[in-house]
């Protein structure tokens, strides 16, 4: 199973976003996302994350939480895990980023751009600081999220 890290970076009432409409053959391609990518042999999650913010946005990340883990099923991409992080704290200057573009959005906004339907579920529980470290299965036919389950249940979708 294919490992990766999505990382949001938080600034006061914004989280940055990345409109992914760089890349060729890209699964997420027209969709808003965190920064993040693929885990390298003998890479953790956290260090994964770090080096692919730097990467994608210039930033060295100095301070963060890992917030919980998505383990994705679909009929048409491979299945992976994705470790899900906030990050409150960085240094640099920010760059342009070859994937797509970056942007500062206001957290109320988030809902109205183009998201996966299981990234609206995960943000609504990224966005509660008290929230605890949680485990999201989402089911995906094609594009379609098909099932849900927070932490073992079964939640309800599309409704």
């Amino acid at each position: 199973m294919k490992q990766t890290t999505l990382c949001y970076l938080e600034r006061g009432n914004q989280y940055l976003m990345l409109h992914r409409v760089k890349k060729e053959n890209d699964a997420s391609h027209d969709k808003w996302i965190g920064v993040g990518g693929k885990c390298e042999k003998d890479e953790s999650p956290d260090e994964c994350m770090i080096r692919e913010v730097k990467e994608e946005t210039g930033l060295d990340v100095l301070q963060w939480r890992y917030r919980g883990i998505v383990t994705f099923i679909s009929d048409v991409w491979p299945c992976e895990y994705m470790h899900l992080f906030t990050a409150s704290d960085w240094s640099g200057e920010e760059i342009v980023c070859n994937e797509g573009d970056l942007q500062w959005i206001e957290k109320q906004r988030l809902f109205d751009l183009t998201l996966w339907e299981g990234d609206r579920i995960f943000l609504h529980l990224l966005m509660n600081p008290d929230q605890p470290f949680f485990s999201l299965k989402l089911v995906y036919h094609g594009e379609d999220l098909f099932a849900a389950k927070l932490d073992g249940k079964d939640i309800l979708i599309g409704g």
